[in-house]
């Protein structure tokens, strides 16, 4: 992927989140569509982290032995009991450097 492409990726998902969620905007949507927009974050993260995770140049990553599998479930150990972004992000990397090291 280049990165004119990641970038209007970014502008798209900014863009449409800002235009349905933003309550100063006159324009109102039903709550179900307001639901379903509150998981679009989410979900287009897995999106982006689920191929790096469990793929390795095109083929499955052996699990028992895989860094990147174990260090996004600490990750989300981690983020479930910090609760604090920065702390977590911190926390993460580190522990996922030392189960590279």
């Amino acid at each position: 992927m280049s990165w004119w492409l990641l970038l209007l990726l970014a502008f798209i998902v900014f863009f449409n989140r800002y235009l349905f969620l933003e309550p100063r905007l006159p324009l109102r949507i039903p709550t179900l569509v307001r639901e379903a927009l509150s998981y679009s974050a989410p979900c287009l993260l897995i999106a982006i982290c689920a191929p790096v995770i469990l793929l390795d140049n095109g083929e499955l990553r052996h699990f028992p032995d895989n860094p990147y599998l174990w260090g996004a479930i600490i990750s989300v150990i981690i983020a479930y009991f910090v609760r604090h972004i920065l702390s977590a992000v911190v926390l993460s990397l580190l522990a996922f450097y030392l189960l590279n090291w």
